[in-house]
């Protein structure tokens, strides 16, 4: 029992690392992934025993380590990834949420998904093809989604015989695209998913190779957890007013803090009235507490009675961002019908929705040489591109450089709900263009 408990509480000191995996059709993701988990000691022995089963009445003679994440029945019968499929998994030294993501260009949309809580991406690349469209996509949308950590991992070498020229060509060539969308750091390992090289142990067919394996650097590479250190920001999600008789005037606004942290006795505004007032009492899990910090849910009792409902926003008096009805941003287009100029959607950040129009689209991005294609009147699916979006209330919106959390934001389609598009205001890599005379829209015109 002493050992047991000695092994939480390694485990329970040891860090989190969220990463996605991401790369085009057939690269070999899944199988990367199921390595990982494989040669890791992270699967169990009844999911062993069902991958083999599996893969034998399918007539393949070793397990095919790709269906420990491939768990629709259609990604089995296709031999592709269609959803993303989230792993958790943990070694001595780290714990971690995986997220793969699929390669088809028609599933990008997913990656987004995938990619958006991603403190790391593993890129994957088949050492065949080199780098492909998808592969540049997929680097975009994490330099967008600033992800800061990208790992290149040039899968198959055994295919070229472990070629180090292959590899090098390969590496500077994606180094220098994700460089230039401002990707920070960018480590390139050359690997073999299917027979295990340099994916948790080194391989003896690389010995030109002297860097880590993937495991190795995904335990290793820098996370940063200090949500404190941002602007302090709590979206209200729900109003307690209980009246009864033991509490008559108790009055708390509740949510998760989104960012930095909030102390009793501080000055707060409210937006986006703009209403000031101080913090009287935090209420954590039942109980009082003087500071509260992100990601923690908590209730919050302010010293005046404030109107403030569900999608308000509460911020520190002297650090409070701007509100604005204009949103210049940079969006990933996810849905099958298109966004165009001139289009009725709501946009939703944090707890709050609000009617809004599309007033310009000022560019497209082509990711061939990243440059930018201006007015192109919509976005299709999978296109990424900046708009101008005019909302019908005000938004206490920060750009997304400063908060992966309050500069985010999501287009939705009023009719029926459908998700459009996936927003980061502010400057991305993207140029921003001014955008175009507003256009009259009845009914929405704000």
């Amino acid at each position: 029992m002493s050992t047991t408990s000695e092994q939480l509480a390694d485990l329970s000191a040891t860090t989190l690392l969220r990463f996605a995996t991401a790369g085009s059709v057939d690269d070999g993701k899944s199988t990367l992934v199921g390595r990982l988990l494989h040669d890791s000691k992270s699967v169990l022995a009844d999911q062993l025993e069902a991958v083999e089963a599996a893969s034998l009445s399918r007539g393949q003679d070793a397990p095919d380590l790709a269906l420990l994440t491939d768990g629709l029945r259609a990604e089995r019968e296709q031999g592709i990834t269609i959803d993303v499929a989230y792993r958790y998994f943990a070694t001595p030294r780290r714990r971690f949420i995986l997220a793969d993501t699929p390669g088809h260009v028609q599933y990008t949309r997913n990656m987004v998904t995938g990619a958006s809580t991603a403190e790391l991406a593993v890129v994957l690349v088949d050492a065949r093809n080199g780098v492909v469209e998808q592969t540049r996509r997929h680097a975009a949308v994490a330099a967008l989604l600033r992800v800061p950590h990208v790992v290149l991992a040039v899968n198959k070498m055994d295919l070229v015989d472990y070629a180090e020229p292959v590899f090098a060509a390969i590496a500077e060539e994606f180094t220098t695209y994700a460089s230039e969308l401002g990707v920070p750091e960018i480590t390139a390992i050359p690997i073999s998913a299917l027979a295990g090289d340099n994916v948790v142990e080194p391989s003896a067919n690389m010995d030109w190779y002297g860097g880590p394996t993937v495991l190795e650097h995904l335990e290793t590479v820098p996370v940063s957890h200090d949500l404190t250190a941002c602007h302090a920001r709590f979206p209200v999600q729900y109003v307690i007013r209980p009246q009864t008789a033991e509490h008559p005037d108790y009055r708390g606004y509740a949510g998760q803090i989104a960012a930095g942290a909030f102390r009793v006795g501080e000055p707060v505004t409210v937006l986006p009235s703009g209403r000031t007032s101080t913090i009287t009492a935090i209420d954590a899990l039942g109980e009082s507490v003087d500071i509260a910090w992100a990601p923690q849910s908590v209730t919050i009792r302010l010293a005046d009675d404030i109107d403030i409902s569900r999608g308000d926003l509460i911020a520190p008096a002297g650090d409070a961002p701007a509100t604005t009805q204009d949103v210049v941003a940079t969006v990933c287009h996810v849905a099958d019908q298109p966004l165009a100029v001139g289009q009725r959607v709501l946009l939703k950040h944090t707890t709050r929705t609000v009617k809004a129009i599309v007033k310009d689209i000022p560019s497209r991005l082509t990711l061939d040489d990243l440059s930018q294609h201006p007015a192109p009147g919509q976005l299709v699916a999978n296109d990424i591109g900046r708009v101008v979006v005019r909302t019908a209330e005000p938004l206490a919106l920060d750009t997304y450089a400063d908060s992966r959390r309050t500069g985010s934001f999501l287009l939705i389609d009023p009719a029926d709900g459908t998700t459009l598009a996936a927003g980061m205001a502010g400057d991305a890599f993207a140029a921003v263009t001014a955008p175009a005379a507003p256009q009259d829209d009845e009914g929405w015109d704000f």
